[in-house]
């Protein structure tokens, strides 16, 4: 029998991390609260996901705070988080104690609702946290991550469900996070779900492909009791269904919501003056996106793929990438694409595309096929199992909860908070669990407050003349700057932090040659990334097709092999970043010259000089100067981490470039160009 359909609202959340790479603040959901708890709602979902990331990271917000302010102001309506299981709100698997502790300072901070998901749907990574939020006396929602194979039968599904059911989940919730369920498909799903267990059943999927209404609608009919939608300002794209049209598409039907279309309106009108506000984040991905049918990437993968393949001059492979994606995600177990599989999925493809079909596993594939992540949905590959075992140095895969290898760290937890800034309280040592190379300067800096949303805007030049037209690169997305005559200056403010840009004639910035050898074997970067650790020091003798340096991309760890045999002499160091072909090192003979470093396009200051005698060690990539690893004047070796910075949402080491005393030449929070001069070693 049909009956009333309840709406869970995600415009705190889901809305804008899909649109704006969550960076809306605190300050510009607070007008919308008091509207939004009247309206009548199953739930917001306001926290989890990248929410937590992004409030320490970008924003200068405490996100515990932000928690309790928007408890404090929705009274009536249970806030949803969306919580990844054993890897709650970081990039790791955590101790069962981090994992009892993490859900429980969410609750008593005003979570209401615990959304619980898992990459592989390995029950075993969701227990535990299934079991603390029981505790808790919240609301446990357990969430199916959806996706279309050979694998995934509905039948499969529904006893996932019937699995989670037994764990105490008070609702399912079917995650199809990339727009691939069908509306006669969400049917059918429900009803089989619905047969198996006796609680209620949520629908959340993305507008992406532009099935999203047309499936809202089915599962409805089917028996689905509650539907993410996103208020219209703020949906469709890689975002959700319209709130509004839902509405209306069901009013006087027996599945009538009941909510009252003049009050979202009025909600919808603040959010579209909000939303001009990030339009330098906003997604160029606005429409329906097809392909993802058959690739099943994430609408926000696809954008990230697109730009890695730019980065290596490969922009023409898109296609090739999305068709081998298919064969990588086949071969890896029949693995749904969400956070963290659809990164390690589809870099994966790239290199498949680039290189051949697995002749660069990156470290992160091998950990999924020897069962690090958790069991994968089928068996993977035989043969990639194998070679990943030996890859690693393994010689059997892990068939145990992932988190049972994990010796419990809580009290470690919290005494490396403190020593980086923290607190005290549980809430700060969670935080710099979840990210300890971005905590500190969080905890350093949260008393200057929260960025302010009106900083994000593109400040104009105030030049006159014969104006330029330039791109301007930031953070991976680029940026169009109409300016004045060449040698003109203006400031471009991004998160919160001002950079003055002179801009030279327009034109194409000139390419950066490689580096040639002195005679030898030449070592070749195979991709643009970054060097992690040389592992062959100078003047070792390697043998042809051994890893002598580890190099990071995309996000990934990649080896780099000897392609011939007798000593290696490199040209690199530890944490310089490398373009794609250049020359890293020789093998039988003399060092190749280093690469020049890119120009910046931008620069917060010119490069510090060093002083005569000293040894530079400057900044492969562009970004901002973390933390000093080292007290100044400290004594220091050849290769050791004296700085960290971060770039593209990245933490990266730099390495002493000699041995000697260091003097650094920039400080914490500052904005580096790549090939500044961060430190001096005497």
């Amino acid at each position: 029998m049909a009956k009333k359909v309840k709406i869970s609202d995600l415009v705190l959340r889901d809305a804008h991390q899909s649109l704006h790479a969550t960076r809306m603040t605190t300050a510009d959901m607070l007008p919308a609260l008091e509207r939004l708890d009247n309206i009548g709602y199953e739930s917001l979902e306001a926290w989890g996901g990248a929410t937590f990331d992004s409030c320490i990271r970008f924003l200068n917000e405490d996100p515990w705070e932000r928690l309790r302010t928007l408890k404090a102001k929705l009274p009536k309506t249970p806030i949803m988080m969306l919580l990844r299981g054993q890897n709650l709100l970081g990039y790791r698997h955590y101790a069962d104690d981090v994992v009892d502790k993490f859900v429980e300072k969410a609750a008593e901070n005003g979570v209401g609702v615990f959304r619980i998901f898992d990459a592989c749907n390995d029950p075993r990574n969701l227990k535990r946290a299934a079991d603390a939020a029981k505790k808790t006396g919240k609301h446990v929602q357990m969430a199916i991550s959806y996706a279309t194979t050979p694998y995934h039968t509905k039948e499969i599904y529904a006893d996932l469900a019937k699995s989670y059911a037994e764990f105490g989940a008070d609702s399912i919730c079917i995650k199809d996070m990339s727009g691939l369920l069908k509306p006669y498909d969400a049917y059918e799903l429900v009803k089989a779900i619905k047969a198996k267990v006796d609680i209620p059943v949520q629908i959340h999927t993305h507008a992406t492909t532009g099935l999203s209404v047309a499936t809202l609608a089915k599962a409805a009919e089917a028996g689905a009791d509650v539907l993410d939608t996103v208020i219209s300002s703020m949906a469709m794209g890689t975002s959700h269904s319209p709130t509004e049209t839902v509405v209306e598409m069901f009013k006087g039907t027996p599945y009538d919501t009941g909510l009252d279309i003049k009050s979202l309106l009025d909600i919808a009108a603040y959010f579209r003056e909000v939303r001009k506000k990030y339009a330098k984040f906003e997604s160029s991905f606005l429409g329906a996106d097809t392909r993802i049918l058959a690739s099943q990437v994430p609408g926000g993968m696809l954008s990230n793929l697109e730009n890695q393949l730019k980065e290596q001059g490969a922009s023409d492979k898109i296609d090739d990438v999305l068709k081998e994606i298919q064969v990588v995600q086949a071969d890896c177990g029949y693995i749904p694409l969400v956070t963290p599989t659809s990164q390690i999925v589809g870099t994966q493809a790239v290199f498949n595309v680039l290189f051949g079909r697995y002749n660069k596993l990156t470290q992160e594939t091998r950990d999924l096929l020897v069962g690090k992540y958790g069991a994968t949905p089928a068996k993977p590959n035989a043969d990639l199992v194998k070679k990943a075992l030996e890859q690693n140095k393994m010689d059997k895969v892990v068939t145990c909860r992932p988190a049972d290898l994990i010796p419990m760290e809580w009290d470690k937890m919290v005494a490396e908070a403190k020593e980086n800034g923290g607190n005290g309280s549980d809430e700060d040592v969670l935080t710099y669990a979840m990210f300890p190379k971005v905590a500190p300067k969080f905890f350093k800096e949260r008393a200057n407050g929260p960025v302010k949303s009106e900083s994000f805007a593109v400040a104009k030049s105030s030049a006159s003349g014969n104006g330029g037209s330039y791109s301007v690169n930031v953070n991976g997305t680029s940026y169009n700057v109409t300016t004045g005559p060449a040698g003109d200056t203006m400031s471009v403010n991004v998160n919160g932090t001002a950079y003055n840009v002179t801009f030279g004639a327009a034109g194409a910035a000139p390419a950066v040659a490689a580096a040639g050898s002195t005679g030898g074997a030449d070592i070749k970067a195979p991709v643009a990334g970054t060097v992690l650790k040389i592992i062959a020091q100078n003047g070792t003798n390697v043998k042809s097709g051994e890893t002598v340096m580890m190099i990071e991309s995309m996000k990934m760890e990649l080896e780099v092999k000897a392609t011939g045999n007798g000593p290696v002499q490199w040209s690199v160091s530890q944490g310089a970043a490398i373009t794609a072909g250049q020359v890293l090192g020789t093998i039988g003979g003399g060092a190749a010259a280093p690469a020049p470093a890119a120009p910046a396009a931008s620069a917060a200051a010119p490069a510090a000089p060093v002083s005569n005698g000293g040894t530079a060690v400057n900044a492969p990539v562009a970004g901002t100067f973390l933390k000093a690893v080292v007290a100044e004047g400290a004594s220091v070796t050849a290769g050791q981490t004296i700085i960290m910075i971060e770039s593209m949402k990245m933490e990266l080491e730099v390495k002493a470039t000699a041995a000697g005393s260091v003097h650094f030449l920039a400080s914490a929070g500052s904005a580096i160009t790549a090939g500044q001069a961060l430190a001096e070693i005497k």
